[in-house]
């Protein structure tokens, strides 16, 4: 059966992670079929020439492992969670710990494989520059099929240094978030200093806020106490607080493993974090926060109790490349990324509408906090809640709501160029899709 004749929708999926499961449901009442790309999941490093082809079906944490398992001076740039499938992670943008020394993971691709709607097989020079760009950022489901992509591996020294540590509204967290939002973007290019705040109850039985600090530092404890201590001292942060790894180590560790765990767990396709279900949005933060503001934050954050906020810095690199080089458009200016997390354990259609709705009131409590005209998103964290597309009569303006905050007018412009000359009959969408107008 042939999906383009059959005029079916089709779905293609590879880790199965996207936030509102368009790679494996729809919310139409079209008839659809999955292409799933599980078994293609190749991976071919070559240390020599620092490059990989991956296949879309591989996950992170097998990537990452492959690297490793040829050199301990090579990594990529890519996401924190290794279950995460590289098809639609790299398609969207793919960030992770090292994007303020490397970028994006579409920063460092270098080739791809993608079937067309024609069901031609087509690489970086077949393709053209056009689709490659609009496959490198822009969400390939939109465009084709991606196969594999060709990785520029980057360099790690042997010994990385990574801490987390924790500090609550008691201990000064609201002059401490303040002084990290003022700095966290120009830090050194080599040290990625994540920040996490959730509720939780302190010894009194009274809710509270706690803020963690994740740290990678492509350097030594030594250097890294050194710089924090001179440009974020409010942190405190002791050399004893600070833990030497290898980069591959480093990824385990950031995921909580325990220190010692076997970098072979990064091969488990079916690591779950939460059985529970979730909601996810996303903001950018173009300006800093007064002590006041984060106080605001807090009580906000302590009405709701469950919403979980991650601040992720850029600065650094990411400040260095084009916001029209790759479609993902959240460059120069930002000083970081804010993913807002929910997670319920509760069943029902009522815990999950009070749940959603307290996500999304936390999110209504930051506007004054984030960019605006467009209030931007990152599209990897994908969020129906900012518009979805019917694909009828008003596609192009419905396009345009969701597209201009995941891509910025220009850069969402030429993806529905690029739509309109590759896929003109517009097999190739789903709720969020680029349409052909």
């Amino acid at each position: 059966m042939c999906g383009k004749e059959s005029q079916l929708l089709m779905k293609t999926r590879s880790g199965g992670h996207d936030l509102e499961g368009l790679s494996y449901v729809t919310n139409t009442k079209e008839t659809f079929f999955i292409v799933d790309m599980f078994n293609f999941r190749s991976i071919n490093v070559d240390i020599e020439q620092e490059t990989a082809w991956v296949q879309a079906g591989a996950i992170l944490g097998e990537v990452y492992y492959r690297i490793a398992e040829k050199s301990n001076t090579h990594g990529f740039p890519a996401g924190i969670c290794p279950t995460v499938g590289v098809g639609g992670h790299i398609s969207g943008g793919g960030w992770g710990t090292m994007l303020r020394k490397y970028g994006l993971s579409v920063d460092n691709v270098v080739d791809a494989q993608v079937i067309d709607v024609n069901g031609k097989l087509l690489n970086r020079k077949s393709m053209g520059e056009d689709l490659f760009w609009a496959i490198t950022g822009g969400g390939s489901a939109s465009f084709g099929v991606v196969l594999a992509y060709k990785l520029k591996l980057v360099r790690v020294p042997e010994v990385v240094t990574a801490f987390r540590i924790q500090r609550t509204s008691e201990q000064n967290l609201s002059t401490i978030a303040q002084r990290w939002a003022q700095v966290a973007d120009k830090l050194d290019n080599n040290l990625f200093l994540r920040m996490v705040l959730t509720v939780i109850n302190n010894t009194n039985g009274e809710k509270t806020i706690r803020g963690t600090f994740i740290t990678l530092y492509l350097g030594n404890s030594m250097n890294l106490v050194t710089l924090l201590n001179k440009d974020f001292p409010v942190l405190g942060l002791q050399k004893s607080e600070c833990i030497e790894m290898s980069w591959i180590e480093s990824v385990l560790y950031y995921m909580d493993f325990p220190i010692g765990t076997p970098t072979t767990v990064l091969l488990n396709r079916t690591l779950r974090y939460s059985n529970g279900p979730f909601k996810s949005k996303s903001d950018y933060l173009k300006n800093p926060i007064s002590k006041q503001g984060f106080g605001f934050i807090f009580d906000r954050m302590k009405e709701l109790e469950n919403v979980m906020m991650a601040f992720s810095p850029y600065g650094g690199r990411m400040s260095e490349i084009s916001e029209f080089a790759k479609p993902f458009p959240h460059r120069s200016g930002n000083i970081a990324n804010i993913q807002y997390l929910t997670i319920w354990e509760e069943h029902g259609l009522e815990a999950e509408k009070r749940y959603l709705n307290y996500t999304r009131k936390m999110y209504d409590y930051m506007t004054p906090f984030v960019s605006k005209n467009p209030r931007e998103a990152f599209f990897n964290y994908r969020d129906l809640d900012i518009g979805v597309n019917s694909h009828g009569s008003n596609a192009s303006i419905e396009g345009m709501v969701y597209g201009h905050r995941y891509f910025k007018e220009t850069n969402y412009k030429r993806l529905v160029r690029v739509k309109a000359r590759v896929d003109p009959c517009n097999f190739f969408r789903n709720e969020q899709s680029i349409p052909t107008s």
